[in-house]
């Protein structure tokens, strides 16, 4: 690994910056990594420009803005990021681009859609990005509605209440609201942004023991006792708690049972059929310890259920 860094002369006028190099003995594709991270095109957080990403953070030193890129001729992913949280930021890089993702014993060649999916994604990888809240809220936001009513309500919320991205980021971009200013959004904000009473209080609860949520990490990267104190949150279920350290810890096996759509696209994809959330776990328990794995490769493989009947409705409240 290589580093530079450097303070301008004027704080005030130019946040700190630092950039890194590390080598990947492994290929990896930051689009199929770092997907689970995007809560889509419109992510005020996320941001992809040409062949690189850039991403907000806020780290226990501040907020941050990130830049990767991978150097396939050099084998590198380059890093560079601005902000009081800088050299915070780039310590979660290779985290974030699959260092210490141990896929050994992963074994898909009984299966030839999945091994055809494998083969095809040589450079994927488990994302884990740490910061236990800043993943948690998201996914506190997607409960019980649709990918559009959570994504509006995250940009909307972000816009209004997160902070201006450090240094030279996409115009735009917006670091995610720390927990207490999540905590202090009024009532009639959330309303706006179309987010119920329950999932509003379920991110205060969050936001109220957001350091013992960190303290998790220290525990490694999944299994029940990180999955049971996540779930301690009041309105925090498997689901929530699932979708949360698949991102944050790279846990290889959460799967988000009670997901409206994942067990027939499983079922679709495994067996050429629907299944319904039993079923789905009795096909993915032959890879147990890497079940996320699979719901990944699957994803990566760009494969799509049958469409059969209407879509579930979505439901705007905004303007009552």
């Amino acid at each position: 690994m290589t580093s530079s860094g450097g303070a301008a002369h004027d704080p005030a006028a130019v946040p700190r910056s630092a950039s890194r190099t590390w080598a990947t003995p492994r290929p990896v594709d930051l689009a199929l990594t770092l997907r689970p991270l995007s809560r889509g095109r419109s992510d005020p957080t996320m941001r992809w420009v040409g062949s690189g990403v850039w991403r907000t953070l806020r780290t226990v030193d501040g907020t941050a803005t990130l830049h990767l890129e991978v150097d396939r001729g050099a084998g590198a992913v380059r890093a560079s990021a601005w902000g009081a949280g800088c050299d915070a930021a780039l310590d979660l890089v290779p985290g974030m681009v699959g260092e210490g993702d141990d896929d050994d014993g992963f074994d898909v060649s009984a299966h030839p859609f999945l091994h055809d999916a494998r083969r095809r994604s040589p450079g994927l990888r488990l994302v884990r990005v740490g910061l236990v809240f800043e993943m948690l809220v998201p996914a506190i936001l997607e409960q019980k509605v649709t990918t559009v009513e959570a994504r509006r309500a995250w940009r909307t919320l972000v816009a209004q209440h997160g902070e201006a991205a450090p240094g030279p980021a996409p115009e735009g971009m917006r670091v995610a609201p720390s927990p207490r200013a999540w905590s202090l959004i009024p009532s009639w904000d959330w309303h706006r942004a179309g987010v119920d009473p329950r999932r509003s209080r379920t991110v205060l609860a969050a936001a109220s023991v957001a350091p013992g949520l960190e303290r998790t990490l220290a525990l490694g990267r999944g299994g029940e006792e990180i999955a049971r104190k996540i779930r301690s949150v009041p309105g925090v279920g498997v689901w929530t708690a699932a979708e949360t350290t698949q991102r944050s810890h790279g846990d290889p096996d959460a799967v988000s049972v009670g997901d409206y759509h994942l067990p027939a696209l499983v079922g679709w994809a495994l067996v050429g059929e629907p299944v319904d959330d039993d079923g789905m776990l009795e096909l993915l328990e032959p890879w147990r310890g890497h079940r996320q794995r699979v719901m990944r490769l699957i994803e990566s493989s760009g494969f799509a259920k049958p469409k059969f009947g209407p879509r579930m409705t979505i439901q705007d409240h905004r303007a009552h």
